[in-house]
């Protein structure tokens, strides 16, 4: 039996959350990967979470049906437009309501049941669109919440909340990407898709991930259906 400490890493598909996960993974960790299809637009990121928990050699990955279009509230889950003019200061309409709280409360319950005590999840608070749950101040709560809402927590067997990127620009992911032999072509960023399996190009997420790449100064793999 391995000696190795057990995480579940929250794996969405997308750049961030792959690093993050291969952060676990070169921390020594055993991997757990999750994913949920919250029947969000941008389904073919869920493929890209596939790729990548295999990639990570994942002892396990669900991916978790939580229907959260039946709230609505989000372009990702409603018949909402995608912003395509530019990242602005307010929240988006991408922002889909407490995503990050459901998330990590299903990553914490497989935890606890698995018997792990480190969850990752791949939020940063400078190169985003401004959503509040990807906040320092989000995740430290959840940490507190984690050992307040559990057996594990009370009997003295505390959780931590690993946010490896939360400080990272987008150029400090894709070189993190590139340390860490990852394939960033491997992941799904695009709110959403165009036809052909392409990245729009426009929306919040492709321009946050143009822009990392070119800062970084590395070749971008994405294949984009337009620049800005």
């Amino acid at each position: 039996m391995s000696t190795q400490p057990l995480a579940v890493a929250l794996i969405s598909g997308g750049l961030d959350s792959m690093v993050s996960a291969a952060h676990a993974r070169e921390a020594g960790f055993r991997l757990l990967a999750l994913s949920v299809d919250y029947n969000q637009r941008h389904q073919i990121e869920l493929a890209a979470a596939r790729r990548i928990a295999r990639e990570l050699g994942a002892e396990r990955h669900i991916v978790l049906p939580l229907d959260l279009s039946a709230f609505g509230g989000s372009a990702l889950t409603a018949d909402i437009e995608v912003p395509k003019n530019g990242v602005g200061e307010d929240i988006p309409v991408t922002y889909v309501p407490a995503r990050n709280t459901i998330f990590l409360s299903l990553a914490l319950g497989w935890a606890e049941a698995a018997g792990a005590r480190d969850l990752f999840i791949g939020v940063n608070a400078l190169d985003y669109s401004g959503y509040p749950d990807c906040r320092p101040e989000f995740i430290a709560a959840f940490e507190g919440l984690a050992d307040l809402a559990t057996k594990a927590g009370v009997e003295g067997h505390p959780f931590r909340i690993h946010a490896p990127l939360q400080h990272m620009t987008k150029a400090d992911i894709a070189r993190e990407a590139m340390r860490l032999g990852m394939d960033a072509g491997m992941s799904w960023s695009c709110y959403d898709p165009a036809p052909g399996g392409l990245h729009c190009g426009l929306c919040d997420s492709c321009r946050l991930r143009m822009k990392g790449f070119e800062e970084a100064g590395l070749p971008d793999p994405t294949r984009y259906a337009t620049h800005p």
